[in-house]
Protein backbone atom coordinates (compact mmCIF):
# COMPACT_ATOMS: atom_id res chain seq x y z
CA UNK A 1 0.00 0.00 0.00
CA UNK A 2 1.30 3.44 -0.92
CA UNK A 3 2.08 5.62 2.11
CA UNK A 4 1.61 9.37 2.51
CA UNK A 5 2.93 12.10 4.79
CA UNK A 6 -0.25 14.12 4.31
CA UNK A 7 -2.20 14.02 7.59
CA UNK A 8 -5.26 15.84 6.24
CA UNK A 9 -7.64 13.62 8.26
CA UNK A 10 -5.80 14.03 11.56
CA UNK A 11 -7.97 12.65 14.40
CA UNK A 12 -11.07 12.28 12.21
CA UNK A 13 -13.04 9.14 13.07
CA UNK A 14 -13.56 6.97 9.98
CA UNK A 15 -15.58 3.78 9.73
CA UNK A 16 -14.87 1.74 6.61
CA UNK A 17 -17.29 -1.16 6.26
CA UNK A 18 -16.01 -4.27 4.53
CA UNK A 19 -12.42 -3.31 5.33
CA UNK A 20 -11.06 -6.76 6.17
CA UNK A 21 -9.84 -7.26 2.61
CA UNK A 22 -9.79 -5.93 -0.95
CA UNK A 23 -10.70 -2.33 -1.73
CA UNK A 24 -12.02 -1.77 1.80
CA UNK A 25 -8.73 -2.89 3.29
CA UNK A 26 -6.86 -0.41 1.09
CA UNK A 27 -9.29 2.33 2.09
CA UNK A 28 -8.90 1.81 5.84
CA UNK A 29 -5.12 1.75 5.49
CA UNK A 30 -5.13 4.95 3.45
CA UNK A 31 -7.42 6.72 5.91
CA UNK A 32 -5.09 5.73 8.76
CA UNK A 33 -2.12 7.01 6.77
CA UNK A 34 -3.93 10.34 6.47
CA UNK A 35 -4.11 10.57 10.27
CA UNK A 36 -7.62 9.22 10.89
CA UNK A 37 -8.76 7.08 13.77
CA UNK A 38 -10.19 4.05 12.00
CA UNK A 39 -12.75 1.33 12.64
CA UNK A 40 -11.89 -1.88 10.78
CA UNK A 41 -14.90 -3.99 9.86
CA UNK A 42 -15.55 -7.48 8.57
CA UNK A 43 -18.43 -9.88 9.00
CA UNK A 44 -16.30 -12.04 11.31
CA UNK A 45 -12.99 -11.74 13.14
CA UNK A 46 -11.42 -14.19 10.68
CA UNK A 47 -12.75 -12.50 7.52
CA UNK A 48 -9.22 -11.53 6.36
CA UNK A 49 -8.24 -15.21 6.25
CA UNK A 50 -10.77 -16.12 3.60
CA UNK A 51 -8.53 -14.95 0.76
CA UNK A 52 -5.24 -14.89 2.67
CA UNK A 53 -5.26 -11.13 3.29
CA UNK A 54 -4.46 -11.34 6.99
CA UNK A 55 -5.24 -13.13 10.21
CA UNK A 56 -7.94 -11.32 12.20
CA UNK A 57 -9.63 -7.94 12.32
CA UNK A 58 -7.93 -7.31 15.66
CA UNK A 59 -4.50 -7.94 14.14
CA UNK A 60 -5.21 -5.54 11.27
CA UNK A 61 -6.38 -2.83 13.67
CA UNK A 62 -3.31 -3.33 15.88
CA UNK A 63 -0.99 -3.17 12.87
CA UNK A 64 -2.53 0.09 11.66
CA UNK A 65 -2.30 1.61 15.14
CA UNK A 66 1.38 0.69 15.37
CA UNK A 67 2.26 1.86 11.86
CA UNK A 68 0.40 5.17 11.87
CA UNK A 69 0.22 6.04 15.56
CA UNK A 70 -3.55 6.39 15.65
CA UNK A 71 -6.33 4.82 17.69
CA UNK A 72 -8.10 1.95 15.97
CA UNK A 73 -10.85 -0.52 16.76
CA UNK A 74 -11.99 -3.77 15.16
CA UNK A 75 -15.78 -4.08 14.79
CA UNK A 76 -16.91 -7.45 13.39
CA UNK A 77 -20.56 -8.03 12.61
CA UNK A 78 -23.27 -8.79 10.06
CA UNK A 79 -24.35 -5.45 8.58
CA UNK A 80 -27.60 -6.88 7.23
CA UNK A 81 -28.85 -6.89 10.85
CA UNK A 82 -29.92 -3.43 12.03
CA UNK A 83 -29.33 -4.28 15.68
CA UNK A 84 -25.77 -5.37 14.92
CA UNK A 85 -25.14 -2.19 12.93
CA UNK A 86 -26.29 0.02 15.79
CA UNK A 87 -24.22 -1.99 18.25
CA UNK A 88 -21.15 -1.43 16.08
CA UNK A 89 -21.83 2.31 15.95
CA UNK A 90 -22.07 2.36 19.76
CA UNK A 91 -18.74 0.54 20.01
CA UNK A 92 -17.06 3.01 17.66
CA UNK A 93 -18.44 5.90 19.71
CA UNK A 94 -17.10 4.34 22.90
CA UNK A 95 -13.66 3.55 21.49
CA UNK A 96 -12.96 6.40 19.05
CA UNK A 97 -15.71 9.02 19.37
CA UNK A 98 -18.37 10.41 17.01
CA UNK A 99 -18.11 9.21 13.41
CA UNK A 100 -16.93 11.95 11.06
CA UNK A 101 -16.64 9.85 7.91
CA UNK A 102 -18.55 6.75 6.83
CA UNK A 103 -17.29 4.73 3.87
CA UNK A 104 -19.63 1.91 2.88
CA UNK A 105 -17.50 -0.67 1.09
CA UNK A 106 -19.14 -3.88 2.31
CA UNK A 107 -20.64 -5.80 -0.59
CA UNK A 108 -19.65 -7.60 -3.75
CA UNK A 109 -21.11 -10.07 -6.23
CA UNK A 110 -20.96 -12.88 -3.67
CA UNK A 111 -23.96 -15.16 -3.57
CA UNK A 112 -25.41 -17.40 -0.91
CA UNK A 113 -22.50 -19.87 -1.02
CA UNK A 114 -20.09 -17.25 0.29
CA UNK A 115 -16.64 -16.30 -0.91
CA UNK A 116 -15.38 -19.87 -0.65
CA UNK A 117 -17.83 -21.06 -3.33
CA UNK A 118 -16.83 -21.63 -6.97
CA UNK A 119 -15.53 -18.53 -8.77
CA UNK A 120 -14.96 -16.88 -5.38
CA UNK A 121 -18.66 -16.92 -4.58
CA UNK A 122 -20.36 -15.74 -7.78
CA UNK A 123 -23.88 -17.18 -8.17
CA UNK A 124 -24.08 -20.37 -10.20
CA UNK A 125 -26.73 -18.85 -12.50
CA UNK A 126 -25.63 -15.22 -12.64
CA UNK A 127 -28.22 -13.77 -15.03
CA UNK A 128 -31.55 -12.04 -14.51
CA UNK A 129 -33.82 -15.08 -14.93
CA UNK A 130 -32.16 -18.29 -13.73
CA UNK A 131 -30.40 -16.76 -10.71
CA UNK A 132 -31.73 -18.33 -7.51
CA UNK A 133 -33.93 -16.30 -5.20
CA UNK A 134 -31.52 -17.08 -2.38
CA UNK A 135 -28.71 -15.48 -4.37
CA UNK A 136 -30.92 -12.51 -5.25
CA UNK A 137 -31.70 -11.83 -1.60
CA UNK A 138 -28.11 -12.39 -0.49
CA UNK A 139 -26.63 -10.00 -3.05
CA UNK A 140 -29.26 -7.32 -2.53
CA UNK A 141 -28.79 -7.53 1.24
CA UNK A 142 -24.99 -7.59 0.95
CA UNK A 143 -24.81 -4.46 -1.19
CA UNK A 144 -27.93 -2.33 -0.78
CA UNK A 145 -29.22 -3.13 2.70
CA UNK A 146 -25.82 -2.86 4.38
CA UNK A 147 -25.42 0.58 2.84
CA UNK A 148 -28.88 1.74 3.89
CA UNK A 149 -28.62 0.41 7.44
CA UNK A 150 -25.20 1.95 8.05
CA UNK A 151 -26.26 5.32 6.64
CA UNK A 152 -29.42 5.28 8.78
CA UNK A 153 -27.33 4.58 11.87
CA UNK A 154 -24.68 7.24 11.25
CA UNK A 155 -26.35 10.09 9.36
CA UNK A 156 -28.40 11.42 12.31
CA UNK A 157 -25.30 12.27 14.36
CA UNK A 158 -23.83 14.06 11.33
CA UNK A 159 -27.07 15.99 10.86
CA UNK A 160 -27.00 17.05 14.49
CA UNK A 161 -23.40 18.32 14.20
CA UNK A 162 -23.96 19.76 10.70
CA UNK A 163 -20.77 18.05 9.61
CA UNK A 164 -19.86 14.76 8.03
CA UNK A 165 -18.92 12.89 4.89
CA UNK A 166 -20.39 9.67 3.48
CA UNK A 167 -18.93 7.80 0.53
CA UNK A 168 -20.68 4.70 -0.74
CA UNK A 169 -18.75 2.32 -2.97
CA UNK A 170 -20.83 1.49 -6.03
CA UNK A 171 -19.66 -0.02 -9.30
CA UNK A 172 -19.53 0.70 -13.01
CA UNK A 173 -21.72 -2.42 -13.23
CA UNK A 174 -24.53 -0.29 -11.81
CA UNK A 175 -24.21 2.25 -14.63
CA UNK A 176 -24.94 0.01 -17.62
CA UNK A 177 -27.07 -2.94 -18.69
CA UNK A 178 -25.52 -6.39 -18.29
CA UNK A 179 -26.54 -9.93 -19.11
CA UNK A 180 -24.31 -11.38 -16.39
CA UNK A 181 -23.94 -10.30 -12.74
CA UNK A 182 -27.42 -8.82 -13.17
CA UNK A 183 -28.44 -8.74 -9.53
CA UNK A 184 -25.09 -7.29 -8.48
CA UNK A 185 -25.48 -4.56 -11.11
CA UNK A 186 -29.03 -3.90 -9.93
CA UNK A 187 -27.96 -3.66 -6.29
CA UNK A 188 -25.20 -1.18 -7.13
CA UNK A 189 -27.54 0.92 -9.26
CA UNK A 190 -29.79 1.06 -6.21
CA UNK A 191 -26.84 2.13 -4.04
CA UNK A 192 -26.13 4.94 -6.50
CA UNK A 193 -29.68 6.23 -6.41
CA UNK A 194 -30.12 5.84 -2.66
CA UNK A 195 -26.96 7.94 -2.29
CA UNK A 196 -28.35 10.66 -4.55
CA UNK A 197 -31.55 10.77 -2.52
CA UNK A 198 -29.66 10.83 0.78
CA UNK A 199 -27.41 13.62 -0.51
CA UNK A 200 -30.51 15.67 -1.28
CA UNK A 201 -31.81 15.14 2.24
CA UNK A 202 -28.45 16.03 3.80
CA UNK A 203 -27.96 19.34 1.95
CA UNK A 204 -29.34 21.56 4.75
CA UNK A 205 -26.99 19.89 7.22
CA UNK A 206 -23.76 20.31 5.21
CA UNK A 207 -23.25 16.53 5.08
CA UNK A 208 -21.80 15.47 1.74
CA UNK A 209 -22.82 12.11 0.27
CA UNK A 210 -21.11 10.73 -2.83
CA UNK A 211 -20.41 7.47 -4.65
CA UNK A 212 -17.23 5.99 -6.06
CA UNK A 213 -17.93 3.52 -8.89
CA UNK A 214 -14.79 1.42 -9.46
CA UNK A 215 -14.09 -0.48 -12.64
CA UNK A 216 -11.73 -3.46 -12.82
CA UNK A 217 -9.63 -3.14 -9.65
CA UNK A 218 -7.07 -5.83 -8.80
CA UNK A 219 -7.74 -7.56 -5.49
CA UNK A 220 -7.30 -11.19 -4.42
CA UNK A 221 -11.02 -11.92 -4.75
CA UNK A 222 -11.28 -10.12 -8.09
CA UNK A 223 -8.44 -12.28 -9.39
CA UNK A 224 -10.06 -15.45 -8.07
CA UNK A 225 -13.46 -14.73 -9.61
CA UNK A 226 -12.72 -14.24 -13.32
CA UNK A 227 -10.42 -14.71 -16.29
CA UNK A 228 -7.95 -11.88 -16.80
CA UNK A 229 -5.83 -10.41 -19.61
CA UNK A 230 -2.09 -10.49 -18.92
CA UNK A 231 -1.44 -7.31 -20.87
CA UNK A 232 -3.66 -5.24 -18.59
CA UNK A 233 -1.61 -5.73 -15.43
CA UNK A 234 0.84 -2.92 -16.20
CA UNK A 235 0.49 0.03 -13.84
CA UNK A 236 1.64 2.93 -16.02
CA UNK A 237 1.81 4.04 -19.64
CA UNK A 238 -1.82 3.37 -20.57
CA UNK A 239 -5.36 3.59 -19.25
CA UNK A 240 -6.20 0.32 -20.99
CA UNK A 241 -5.23 -1.58 -17.84
CA UNK A 242 -6.57 -2.85 -14.56
CA UNK A 243 -6.78 -0.38 -11.70
CA UNK A 244 -5.17 -0.60 -8.29
CA UNK A 245 -6.82 -0.16 -4.92
CA UNK A 246 -4.75 2.94 -4.14
CA UNK A 247 -6.37 4.65 -7.12
CA UNK A 248 -9.77 4.14 -5.52
CA UNK A 249 -8.41 5.28 -2.15
CA UNK A 250 -7.07 8.54 -3.58
CA UNK A 251 -10.47 9.37 -5.07
CA UNK A 252 -12.18 8.67 -1.74
CA UNK A 253 -9.55 10.84 -0.01
CA UNK A 254 -10.61 13.84 -2.06
CA UNK A 255 -14.31 13.34 -1.40
CA UNK A 256 -13.98 12.95 2.39
CA UNK A 257 -11.31 15.57 3.06
CA UNK A 258 -11.49 19.34 3.40
CA UNK A 259 -10.54 19.58 -0.28
CA UNK A 260 -14.19 18.80 -1.04
CA UNK A 261 -16.58 21.49 0.17
CA UNK A 262 -19.23 21.64 -2.56
CA UNK A 263 -19.57 18.26 -4.28
CA UNK A 264 -22.43 16.02 -3.19
CA UNK A 265 -24.86 13.58 -4.77
CA UNK A 266 -22.36 12.54 -7.44
CA UNK A 267 -21.21 9.19 -8.83
CA UNK A 268 -17.51 9.25 -9.74
CA UNK A 269 -16.20 6.46 -11.94
CA UNK A 270 -12.67 5.24 -11.15
CA UNK A 271 -12.25 3.01 -14.18
CA UNK A 272 -9.54 4.43 -16.45
CA UNK A 273 -12.17 5.59 -18.92
CA UNK A 274 -13.71 2.16 -19.45
CA UNK A 275 -17.08 3.94 -19.40
CA UNK A 276 -17.22 7.43 -20.86
CA UNK A 277 -20.82 8.58 -20.97
CA UNK A 278 -23.24 10.38 -18.65
CA UNK A 279 -24.51 8.37 -15.69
Amino acid sequence: METTNNRKLENEVVWVTGSSRGIGRALVEHMAALGAKVAVHGTRQDSPKQLNEGDTLDSIAASLAEQYGQETVAVPGDLTDDGVVRGIVDRIHGSLGPIDILINCAGGDIGSRGVKGPHAGKPEHNDGVEVSLEDVRTIMDRNLMTCILCCRAVAPEMMQRKAGRIVNIGSVAGLTGLDRSVIYATSKAAVHHYSRCLARQMRPYDVLVNVIAPGDIVTPRWLASRDTEEGKFQETGTQERYGRTIEVARAVEFLVSGDNTYITGQVLRVDGGMQIWPS
